[in-house]
């Protein structure tokens, strides 16, 4: 007889309320199977969109419940071998990974080891960092230590989707915590990108770039994750607030954080990161707006998703593919948009020759399609925009059609530009400034111009 095959399991968890296992044996389909008294509570909802619950609750098994847990880990190969390497896990699989660094998820996910319990929002537990010790963290995120503290299984370990060098620390009070136990993280520290791709196309202005985007998308007036660039001895990073971490004050002991539910577009829709990107098979916004027609904010998000995908063009943003827009998961299966986030624009790379990105190539992640579908940015125009919208039935909040909305943004154009300014620190780079502001100015004129 042969022998049989091991099945091993991993314990889902939410905020201390276990909802379900998550198993996988030799030459098997990933089985996720939601707990019962879970599916029954008043706190109850699917992991993801893409894994509802089901009549009499039978699991899920195969593509999508692996593509959901292939997404929440980094999108970099090297990235995954530091981590697979570092915790001797054996493969590059998203299960053994998982294993070793799903205390801390994004979203409210915990995964443990089976029979392990999750103690739920407790009381902090942590370690006072000195600003020494945050900037030897992030020198070390490039290293296989990156992305843990110590070798005892009470230190915390983290996961991050992205395809970008980050980590994760506790912020209280205004001091810096390296996390222990169960107590999630608070911000995630983004590192500059350097030099990337083969044309080595210099963006080691990466944090200030990301910085002032979020200005200007705030400025417009749509939601984005806090964010500052902040200096550690001598190490960069753009520290970003999480918005799926909040604080809780129990009628009795001392506040705790909890987690909040949440999920990318690409597990929305069962999408694996390799196909984050349209051109890569993966969805696209006429997608994803269908997506929010089912939100419980349904007109605010195709309203702020429309908006934000304009000022994307306008910015020259590249990146704004699937797994860069995200859901809060409410009971009951509801959801709706979550802040924006990971936003850089291109313009400071744009030129001819070793270096640099040709503005007659650039494109967008997803494209903006009328009759046709255009992707790059130099051949996307207003009338495409409108299309895009009028089909989707995006109006402003007073019930005024798509071009109504864009004629705003057009108008608020030369005073957000005028805010940000005025936002700059005195070292902030002033080509970076110039060739955005620059930028979104002239895609400005060029959108009121198609009128």
């Amino acid at each position: 007889m042969g022998q049989r095959a091991r099945t091993r399991t991993l314990g889902l968890w939410m905020n201390g309320m276990q909802i379900g296992t998550w198993s996988l044996a030799r030459n098997a389909p990933d089985t996720l199977r939601y707990d019962r008294a879970w599916v029954e509570s008043a706190q109850g909802r699917p992991l993801s969109l893409s894994l509802p619950f089901t009549p009499g609750n039978a699991p899920h098994r195969g593509e999508k419940v692996h593509a959901y847990f292939e997404n929440l880990l980094p999108d970099s190969k090297d990235i995954r071998e530091r981590l697979a390497r570092r915790f001797n896990t054996g493969s590059t699989d998203a299960f053994d990974l998982l294993t070793e660094i799903g205390r801390d998820c994004v979203g409210a996910l915990e995964i443990l080891p089976e029979g392990k319990v999750s103690t739920g929002p407790a009381e902090v537990q942590a370690k006072p960092l000195s600003e020494a010790e945050v900037a030897q963290d992030l020198r070390g995120a490039t290293t296989p230590q990156a992305l843990n503290w110590g070798g005892d299984e009470d230190e915390f370990r983290i996961s991050i989707a992205g395809a970008q060098e980050k980590t994760a620390l506790l912020r209280v009070d205004g001091r810096w915590y390296r996390p222990r136990g169960s107590t999630p993280t608070t911000h995630i520290f983004k590192l500059p990108l350097g030099l990337i791709g083969g044309m080595k196309v210099d963006m080691r202005n990466s944090v200030e770039n990301e910085w002032l985007c979020a200005q200007i998308l705030r400025e417009f007036g749509l939601p984005v994750a806090a964010c500052e660039p902040l200096h550690f001895e001598d190490v960069k990073a753009l520290v970003v607030e999480r918005f799926d971490r909040a604080w809780w004050t129990p009628r009795e002991g001392a506040r705790r954080l909890v987690r909040l539910p949440q999920e990318d577009m690409c597990q929305a829709l069962g999408v694996p990161p390799d196909a984050k990107y349209e051109a890569d098979g993966g969805p696209g916004m006429d997608q994803l707006l269908d997506l929010l027609d089912g939100s419980v904010a349904q007109g605010e998000d195709k309203r702020v998703f429309f908006k934000a995908q304009l000022l994307f063009w306008m910015l020259c943003a590249t990146d704004g593919h699937a797994k860069n827009f995200s859901l809060h998961l409410r009971p009951g299966g509801r959801y709706q948009l979550t802040p924006l986030y990971d936003v850089l624009s291109a313009y400071p790379v744009l030129g001819e020759g070793p270096g640099k990105l040709s503005p007659h190539k650039v494109r967008m992640a997803m494209a903006v399609r009328s009759k046709n579908a255009h992707w790059k940015m130099r051949d996307i125009l207003r009338r495409h925009w409108i299309a895009l919208g009028a089909r989707h039935g995006v109006v402003m909040e007073d019930g005024r059609d798509v071009g109504a909305l864009i004629d705003e943004v057009v108008a608020r154009t030369p005073s957000v530009i005028q805010a940000v300014r005025g936002q700059l620190p005195d070292d902030f780079p002033e080509d970076v400034a110039e060739a955005i502001l620059g930028g979104l100015q002239a895609a400005a004129e060029r959108l009121g111009v198609g009128r």
